[in-house]
């Protein structure tokens, strides 16, 4: 049993570590600000153009900057699920027959 917890643990430090380089990014007005992020929603990058400087206010880049953190972090969210569901279908395949237990 402790050996099973063992693997466990292990598998979820292999996934995290696999998160930690993935790169996620999200966009707003055209790509004039861009943010990436790893999958485990670790903000590593911001850029905002210098023509949204020129033309936009405060407001409007703090805005912008939000819509493309979010879409980030959304994404980062969906490859971290995508992930945590193929690591528990590996688990589930570990168990043999155990998987038929309940007559599926």
């Amino acid at each position: 049993m402790f050996d099973k917890l063992f693997q466990a643990q292990q598998k979820a430090q292999e996934i995290k570590s696999r998160l930690d380089n993935i790169s996620v990014s999200g966009e707003a007005e055209g790509g004039k600000v861009r943010v990436v992020a790893t999958a485990n929603k670790e903000v590593k990058e911001i850029h905002i153009s210098d023509e949204l400087f020129a033309d936009a206010d405060k407001e409007q880049i703090e805005d912008l900057l939000l819509v493309a953190i979010n879409k980030a972090l959304q994404q980062a969210e969906n490859v971290s699920q995508t992930e945590m569901a193929a690591a528990s279908q590996d688990m589930l395949s570990g168990l043999g027959g155990l998987g038929n237990l309940f007559g599926k």
